[in-house]
């Protein structure tokens, strides 16, 4: 089963993350998100090393960061 941006990778997204990175990154978008230059930017802060989202943590699981990877092989489902 395919990995959709509602069901699935919005959820991961706090509403404090959302809320603070609106400005720049706007998170619960999907044709924002769904744009591949603007997903990867997102996965490269998430599974960095360290991390740097969410600030301060609590950083996303192996699992997490997989299922979002995981939609964009997809295709960037809605």
């Amino acid at each position: 089963m395919a990995v959709s941006f509602a069901k699935d990778i919005k959820p991961l997204f706090r509403q404090i993350d959302i809320d603070h990175m609106r400005e720049f990154v706007p998170l619960d978008d999907y044709t924002y998100m769904s744009k591949p230059a603007n997903a990867t930017l997102v996965l490269q802060t998430v599974e960095g090393d360290p991390p740097s989202m969410p600030p301060g943590g609590p950083y996303w699981t192996a699992e997490q960061v997989a299922l979002f990877k995981k939609w964009m092989t997809d295709g960037y489902q809605p």
